[in-house]
């Protein structure tokens, strides 16, 4: 099983606010099992499965896979826009790290039921 590399890279939301660039049938997999939010993951997101296992495979060309992904990621609403993209490339805010402002001010916009892992200490 080798890894294939997607024509064109697809750009995702992430929740530090820096874009995640997903460039393989195999990144692709890594992101819908490991980053995928447990509501979007519906028919698109099996069919994306599929679709990147497949490429894998050897059994569907990586513009498939591509196209499953994309259309699953889109249903989740986490398509970076280029425009978005393109604004924090000019303003230099795509390779910066994530501060602990940053993950704070993402753990507050998060319901309070998903706040709390399975290792935490509940309040």
């Amino acid at each position: 099983m080798n890894d294939v590399r997607f024509p064109e890279p697809v750009i995702l939301k992430s929740p530090h606010g820096l874009p995640r660039n997903v460039a393989s049938s195999f990144e692709a997999l890594e992101c819908l099992d490991q980053e995928w939010p447990e509501w979007a993951r519906g028919r698109s997101w099996r069919a994306a499965c599929r679709a990147c296992r497949d490429a894998l495979e050897g059994w569907r060309s990586t513009r498939d896979a591509r196209k499953a992904f994309l259309k699953a990621a889109r249903r989740a609403e986490l398509v970076q826009s280029p425009a978005r993209f393109s604004s924090q490339v000019a303003s230099g805010t795509v390779n910066r790290c994530p501060t602990a402002r940053d993950e704070f001010q993402w753990m507050a916009m998060m319901p309070s039921t998903a706040r709390h892992s399975e290792g935490s200490i509940s309040p």
